[in-house]
């Protein structure tokens, strides 16, 4: 921003912001006062999610959320806690703390993620936690670097020099049952003096952030846009993520579902025959996940039913079918769904169908269970309070 000098005021980071406006134009129905309202809330937790992220500092890193059951934008995993810091490629960091009990801890290293002050870029080296030492109590301790240090002994992992940050997850299947663990970083290679931010370099970080509701939106407003404009409508993207803020190695199925009213759609998948973790869930048509606290948004490999034969099939529909694989869409007919497979031996390809609500059961095997609505009701009180006892940031 070009203020001859000055440095800008609260009115002119506004204006800033006021361009992000220009992203809603990515809306299938721009002029749909629901939707338009729903974006609005979008550009408030693009603001919002940013902040966490604007004043990193590689020389003092610290895992802040990036997104979360509150900021839960662009397709938040429900099963995962996530956490962002910026790091220096160049630098010397040590990654310590407590495994826990989750499905998995990985850290991808990143050459540009979904931070303030980064550029999008491709991943550069994915931290598996499981691959080091780990004592009885899941303690652990993983130096970071360019080049291995002489004489040293200890967990090493190799630091590409082009990275500017790292994006933890942790896979959690049992919510409120598991022990999320405990995890630092630090940097080695500088002295502990955090020095004090001058009022130019405030003023980038913040020009940085104002424009980055605009870039978060479009971002996010772009994944189902793209999707409608390649067709994906009811059947499924075989996506990797690669460089754009997925974990390396995962098979992604993702698309839009649209349903008419009284209509349901249909998942029906095998399952690898080895897989560390997989889930399914369903977002709005901003991409925002749905509701997963309050609603049976998404299931995974412990939630899940199983049938007979091995395969999972689930329903996703607005109305309540009954069935223990209900995935509840809170009333949207239309939205996108993503089906994960991580760690895995294969990557299934799921089939999606679309059926009269009336018909579901005659699409599901015989022995599918009838969930009751009480029973529903224990179902939805047992996910509540797991989501509540979790880690969440």
């Amino acid at each position: 921003m070009n203020l001859n000098g000055k440095l800008p005021g609260w009115a002119d980071y506004l204006a800033i912001m006021a361009k992000a406006d220009a992203a809603l134009e990515r809306l299938a129905n721009p002029a749909d006062p629901l939707v338009r309202q729903q974006a609005q809330r979008l550009l408030f937790a693009a603001l919002a999610t940013g902040y966490q992220s604007a004043f990193s500092d590689p020389d003092f890193p610290d895992f802040v959320p990036a997104v979360s059951s509150v900021l839960n934008t662009v397709g938040a995993n429900p099963d995962f806690v996530y956490g962002y810091t910026r790091i220096d490629g160049t630098g010397r960091y040590q990654l310590s703390g407590r495994r826990g009990t989750s499905a998995f801890v990985f850290v991808d290293i990143v050459a540009g993620g979904l931070g303030v002050m980064d550029d999008l870029g491709p991943s550069v080296g994915l931290l598996d936690v499981d691959r080091f030492t780990l004592t009885a109590d899941g303690q652990f301790s993983i130096l970071l670097s360019a080049e291995r240090p002489s004489n040293y002994e200890g967990d090493w992992f190799p630091l590409d020099p082009r990275a500017t940050s790292a994006a933890m997850r942790r896979a959690s299947y049992r919510w409120g049952e598991e022990d999320d663990g405990a995890i630092a970083i630090e940097r080695l290679d500088g002295p502990m003096f955090p020095r004090r931010k001058q009022a130019a370099d405030i003023a980038r970080h913040l020009e940085r952030l104002a424009s980055f509701v605009e870039r978060y939106a479009r971002f996010a407003l772009g994944y189902n846009q793209r999707h409608r404009q390649q067709g994906y409508v009811n059947r499924l993207e075989h996506d990797d993520w690669a460089g754009r803020g997925g974990v390396a190695g995962q098979h992604y199925y993702q698309g839009i579902f649209r349903l008419a009213p009284g209509e349901a759609m249909i998942v029906d998948t095998a399952l690898p025959d080895r897989v560390l973790y997989w889930n399914i869930q369903v977002n709005d048509v901003l991409w925002n996940t749905i509701d997963w606290i309050n609603h049976q948004s998404s299931l995974n490999g412990i939630q899940a039913t199983i049938d007979s034969d091995g395969r999972f099939r689930a329903v996703i529909t607005p109305s309540d079918p009954g069935v223990p694989n209900w995935i509840d869409t809170a009333g949207h007919l239309e939205g996108s769904l993503m089906l994960r497979w991580t760690g895995a031996s294969s990557g299934p390809e799921p089939v999606v169908s679309i059926v009269p609500f009336a018909e579901v059961r005659n699409h599901l095997p015989a022995a599918t269970p009838t969930i009751s609505t009480e029973q529903r009701q224990d179902v939805l009180r047992q996910r509540r309070r797991g989501a509540q006892m979790r880690r969440r940031w």
